[in-house]
């Protein structure tokens, strides 16, 4: 079982830092309290069978490090803990004894991007509306990528707590006539019409913009002319094709729904930040969509929603800092461990 004990907050250096998502796992070394992370390469889940490999492969011909910290796409529970996205489960004490290690930490995915937003300068992201974020208020987290994560920071006392969650899971509705239209087309991953249940995961994520884009085009009695997400964000972003374009659109709003449900949950005034490939890649876009006021659409709070500001991430791994931030000085951070290390 995990240790129970989370009143030692120390890690022993050189540690591991690693952002575990659905599709790639990123790596990277901490080897003392004031050294910057240095990357290692990264890792298709994919291509190995377990993180162990992964780690084997990746890691340990450069580093040998004495501690973990990974975030993980998942909730953490046990000893064995599968992630949400993809066949790996993740199991501290083999790892221990596999590799080598003294301890193994495991927190939430965004969790870990919650850790980094307090460093986040101008240059790290994109404002899209209008909103002031207060320096100490609480935070919010929400990316789509290969799911859908979020998370908040909420500080007490002079320390930032960070708040995980399986929010990308909590329902979505139609509120638009068109909305309407286009989710009686919604089908299930198995090509089935119609979830019995339409989650945040189900629509804002890459396979959920696949599916808006195949809903749009059955609302409209057209053929399909893709079956890649990615090709679908370029002839949006171009406006080389109209329903590929209106389903990059209702995904904004979707997303900005669900964003403001966020904010207004912790009363997020320190602002709602989007995370994640997706976000970053198309944050013109959303930028000119109708995200924002799908944001501030919170009758009878829309003058407070409209205070809240809203950023899109533009540093490139912000769960890899906000990890490198909490391995340097743990001590700062009221991360819960218990339940969550594993020791030698």
């Amino acid at each position: 079982m995990p240790t129970t004990n989370d009143s030692d907050t120390s890690l022993r250096f050189p540690i591991l830092i690693g952002d575990i998502g659905g599709t790639n796992a990123r790596f990277a070394i901490v080897s003392e309290g004031s050294a910057s992370a240095v990357r290692c390469a990264d890792a298709r889940t994919a291509s190995f069978a377990t993180i162990d490999d992964a780690i084997e492969a990746t890691v340990l011909p450069t580093a040998r490090p004495r501690s973990a910290v990974l975030a993980v796409a998942g909730p953490v529970q046990g000893d064995r803990v599968p992630l949400t996205n993809c066949p790996w489960v993740i199991e501290p004490k083999r790892m221990i004894e596999r590799l080598g290690l003294d301890e193994v930490l495991l927190i939430n995915d965004f969790e870990a991007q919650a850790l980094a937003l307090p460093a986040l300068g101008a240059d790290d992201v994109l404002k899209v509306g209008n909103g002031e974020a207060l320096p100490n208020a609480a935070r919010v987290a929400v990316g789509p990528g290969t799911g859908l994560g979020a998370g908040a920071l909420i500080q007490a006392r002079g320390t930032w707590f960070p708040v995980p969650g399986e929010g990308g899971h909590i329902d979505l509705a139609p509120v638009s006539e068109r909305d309407f239209q286009v989710w009686s087309h919604i089908e299930d991953p198995f090509g089935r019409a119609r979830f019995p249940r339409i989650a945040g995961e189900t629509l804002l994520c890459g396979s959920g913009l696949l599916r808006l884009y195949r809903a749009v085009v059955a609302a409209d009695g057209a053929r399909a002319r893709f079956d890649d997400p990615a090709e679908i964000t370029a002839a949006a972003m171009d406006a080389s094709d109209g329903a590929a374009e209106e389903a990059l659109s209702l995904f904004c709003v979707h997303l900005g729904r669900l964003a403001g449900n966020l904010a207004l949950v912790f009363m997020a005034r320190g602002g709602v930040y989007l995370a994640g490939g997706i976000a970053a890649k198309v944050a013109p876009f959303i930028a000119r969509s109708g995200f924002r006021d799908a944001f501030i659409d919170k009758a009878p709070h829309g003058a407070l929603m409209d205070k809240i500001p809203t950023f899109v991430m533009t540093h490139p791994e912000p769960a890899l800092a906000g990890l490198a931030a909490y391995a340097r000085n743990p001590g700062l951070f009221g991360v819960a461990t218990e339940g969550r290390i594993w020791r030698r």
